[in-house]
């Protein structure tokens, strides 16, 4: 009897790497996580040491072969999913010549502005320049400067030294898979927002010179493109030996985190819509067809499964609203640890009514991308009074990420043209039942938690490595991803989130110009 086949699929997020070995049937054995810092800057500057994202590659690979649950002769591949739309300029070594700069970076913003700009405009668009990158593309670089096209106009106009230095810009799961393999390409997907490929035929998306000239960049410095499924090559045998993996190993060239998260959360089927909650957030689903709604940042972008789009869109905040309350303004009783701390963050919120007493956060932290492309707009929260509890301010933070998401779910159904009746969760979020409950009742959609969703793009990985093994298809996926609980909307609850939703919206109108004349000169 053959052994059994597993993944080592790294998921690379903001927060961390988390190591995971997989079965080729989405069975997670084990994992491993490893934190890493963010650097904040002036000017909107958010970066990331890359060599402390591949020394936790290597750390947390290394300690999950040493527990010794799998012989390393049975990782049949290793699969690399990361934050898509982080940046690292590399020499010809492959070296990296700066800090990666994060998708949460908006110094690039004034440079993708005025490459975009033209007469007539609207919303900051030149329209004769917003309509060719859709056709090409289907869609245009956010104006915040947070793509990675932002990223490398950023390096060319402020860092020039370092852009004549630049061998190439790599997406971050690039440079992890030049790390592990010492081959430097991009997957079709992961080059995406670079905003310089041209997807109108999603199974030929190639590079598009008109459009890299636009934005005045060298060609030369953009990675050759290859599959997701593609083999990208062995392991080196010098990382193979510092990750406890038999040399020879290949590792397929995988996707970004959006892309991975959808197939591990199971909705591959078109319009079967899923909901992910970590630092950031998004409501997506596959779609057959190529489309854009620019203004309100939704487009069909390229994904692993061949031949399909995913109607992709993120908002900037999510749990990380929840981690910065925590972090910030509440510790928890003497002798609370960090592992039972969101435990006790629960407890205290669920003890607030719905609503929290009419008690609304706004989680525009960071700005926002979807469904307002707004890099000054900022968070807070209305109408508190005395009378709120510690818990009324909790409730609030998760309820205000839920009326951002329901914000975004508006568009995205839009956009696909019908509504999506279930939304499979997944994401550190969406351990906590209070929350998935507070998500079904304020989206009033069913939502599915998936079993281990904290693993749903760790399983993505697993899953592109094991199609490209011949493992698996695609369209066996779904029946591999169990449904750990089901949340239906609760009726009780329907008006004063529907109230309450509304006024939330009247929040953005009400204080977008006040942010951005406290933020301009400092987004």
């Amino acid at each position: 009897m053959a052994a059994e086949k597993f993944i080592l699929a790294i998921d690379h997020g903001t927060s961390g790497v988390k190591t995971a070995i997989v079965s080729v049937a989405g069975r997670v054995v084990d994992a491993a996580f490893e934190k890493t810092g963010l650097h904040f800057l002036p000017n909107g500057g958010v970066e990331q040491d890359p060599e402390q994202w591949w020394e936790a590659v290597v750390a947390t690979s290394a300690r999950l072969m040493a527990g010794g649950k799998v012989n390393k002769k049975q990782i049949a591949a290793v699969s690399v999913s990361s934050t898509f739309s982080s940046t690292v300029a590399v020499d010809a070594r492959g070296r990296a010549l700066t800090n990666a700069i994060t998708w949460m970076d908006t110094r690039g913003g004034p440079y993708v502005k005025k490459a975009m700009a033209g007469f007539p405009s609207f919303d900051g668009y030149g329209i004769f320049k917003a309509l060719r990158w859709v056709a090409v593309t289907g869609g245009a670089p956010t104006l915040s400067g947070k793509d990675d096209i932002g990223h490398v106009l950023l390096v060319k106009n402020e860092f020039p030294e370092i852009y004549e230095q630049t061998h190439l810009f790599l997406p971050s799961k690039d440079f992890l898979n030049f790390r592990l393999t010492g081959k430097m390409a991009a997957t079709f997907d992961s080059v995406h927002l670079f905003w310089v490929t041209d997807i109108r035929d999603i199974n030929n998306i190639r590079y598009d010179d008109r459009l890299i000239r636009g934005f005045g960049i060298d060609r030369e410095k953009l990675p050759p493109l290859v599959a997701s499924t593609d083999i990208l090559g062995p392991i080196t045998d010098e990382t193979a030996d510092r990750m406890g993996l038999a040399r020879g190993t290949p590792v397929v060239a995988g996707s970004p985190d959006h892309q991975s998260a959808c197939i591990g959360s199971g909705a591959v089927e078109d319009f079967a819509g899923h909901l992910y909650i970590g630092t950031s957030s998004w409501v997506q689903c596959m779609v057959p067809f190529k489309k854009t709604d620019v203004l309100h940042s939704v487009a069909s972008f390229p994904t692993a499964i061949c031949g399909k789009y995913q109607a992709v869109n993120e908002q900037d905040i999510a749990g990380e609203a929840l981690d910065f309350f925590v972090e910030n303004f509440f510790f928890g009783p003497p002798g609370t640890s960090g592992r039972d701390i969101y435990q006790y963050v629960n407890q205290l919120a669920e003890q607030a009514p719905a609503g929290s007493g009419r008690l609304i956060f706004t989680p525009w932290l960071n700005g926002e991308r979807t469904p307002v492309d707004n890099e000054t707009i900022r968070g807070g929260l209305f109408n508190l009074s005395q009378t709120a509890s510690t818990g009324h301010i909790l409730r609030a933070v998760m309820e205000g990420v839920a009326y951002n998401n329901r914000w975004s779910l508006g568009y995205v159904e839009k956009f696909v043209g019908r509504k999506l009746e279930t939304l499979n969760i997944i994401g550190g979020g969406a351990k906590s039942d209070l929350w998935c409950r507070i998500f079904a009742d304020v989206m009033d959609r069913q939502v599915r938690r998936v079993k281990a969703p904290m693993m749903a793009n760790a399983r993505g990985a697993a899953f592109i490595a094991a199609v490209a093994l011949g493992e698996i298809g695609f369209d066996d996926i779904p029946k591999l991803v169990p449904i750990d609980r089901v949340f239906d909307p609760r009726p009780e609850n329907r008006e004063i989130y529907d109230t309450l939703y509304a006024q939330f919206l009247k929040l953005y109108r009400a204080h977008k110009k006040i942010c951005k004349t406290l933020n301009r000169n400092n987004p």
